[in-house]
């Protein structure tokens, strides 16, 4: 589910600010605008209705779940990739148009490749939020057999130990092995994930 979550936000996000970038104009501006002041709504503010809508689309559920991720994830992801692509020519792109390549082509075949330091920091980021949150699936899946993240099936199997039983040695080990994997991709690709931040934080 992280990574299906992760990459799904790096590839809507990708497409979405590169729209907004080539369009350019009033239109352009007001949505990238959107976007970016959706960073500001905390969660809780939109929680209740958010599940409220969902429960009444029957999509209360795993796969609910995922599309609820891409949209939270989505207004970090526009701000780095636009601010990318406002530096990226435009050219490249015509040139690729004036030989025939239709505007999908144009965009997975050149555009895409040149944005893997910023679809790295984005997956990464992601992946890291997605992995350690609680609140969101607590919310949507519960205490559903064979659905629950790691970090609720800790949550769920502390509850079982009862409320004067604290068994430290379980739950330590347990704790190590939800955080071990992102601990250990984030040693790997730090250099990229700053590379990442920084090209697509300083454009405008």
């Amino acid at each position: 589910m992280t990574a299906v979550s992760a990459a799904l936000i790096a590839v809507v996000s990708a497409m979405a600010a590169w729209m907004m970038a080539r369009c350019g104009g009033r239109r352009g501006r007001a949505l990238y605008y959107a976007f970016t002041a959706a960073m500001l709504i905390p969660f809780q503010a939109v929680m209740y209705p958010l599940l409220s809508l969902f429960e009444g689309m029957g999509l209360k559920n795993f796969p609910g779940l995922v599309v609820m991720y891409g949209g939270f994830g989505l207004a970090m992801s526009v701000f780095l990739y636009h601010g990318f692509l406002t530096g990226v020519p435009v050219s490249i792109e015509e040139a690729a148009l004036l030989d025939g390549a239709s505007p999908p082509r144009v965009f997975f075949g050149i555009v895409f490749p040149l944005l893997g330091n910023t679809t790295a920091t984005s997956v990464i980021l992601n992946a890291v939020w997605i992995w350690n949150d609680y609140l969101l699936p607590f919310l949507v899946i519960g205490n559903r057999a064979g659905t629950k993240t790691l970090t609720l099936s800790l949550y769920f199997a502390r509850l079982t130990a009862g409320q004067y039983a604290n068994p430290w040695e379980l739950i330590f080990p347990a704790v190590l092995i939800t955080i071990l994997p992102v601990v250990v991709i984030f040693l790997f690709l730090q250099k990229r994930i700053v590379r990442g931040v920084a090209a697509g934080a300083v454009k405008g």
